[in-house]
């Protein structure tokens, strides 16, 4: 079973591009940290995610973006010198503050009025 989970940051804004039979799909790179102290390197995964999905994620996945992703590890291949960890991705959750990104705004939660005193009726009857 081929399974992959980690978190890590998001290495430039995600773009979306088109096959030539006009599936989607989004790709961006992760950075990784492996290890740590002074033994602490950085592993980059090149991120693919095909369909709608990646396509309305894209505006969330911004440079510097903390992100958890889930996904199939691919081959590893080497282009021009760079060795690349692809990972199709299949789900993604967005872990990071909505500070991180210009394009999240956290909306504030509605708070519920509690009603005040004078608003109850003392002639009505109470069902209790």
């Amino acid at each position: 079973m081929n399974s992959f989970n980690g978190i890590g940051r998001i290495g430039r804004d995600a773009a979306v591009r088109h096959t030539s039979n006009g599936k989607a799909v989004a790709g961006w790179p992760l950075a990784i940290d492996v290890g740590w102290g002074e033994k602490k390197t950085t592993l980059w995964l090149d991120c693919a995610m095909w369909g709608e999905r990646g396509e309305k994620l894209v505006a969330y996945l911004t440079k510097g973006s903390q992100i958890g992703v889930t996904g199939e590890l691919g081959e590893p291949r080497v282009h021009e010198g760079k060795a690349y960890l692809p990972l199709t991705v299949v789900n993604v959750t967005l872990t990071g503050k909505p500070s991180d990104s210009g394009e999240r705004t956290a909306k504030p939660a509605a708070k519920a009025q509690k009603p005040a005193a004078d608003d109850f009726d003392e002639s009505s009857d109470i069902p209790f």
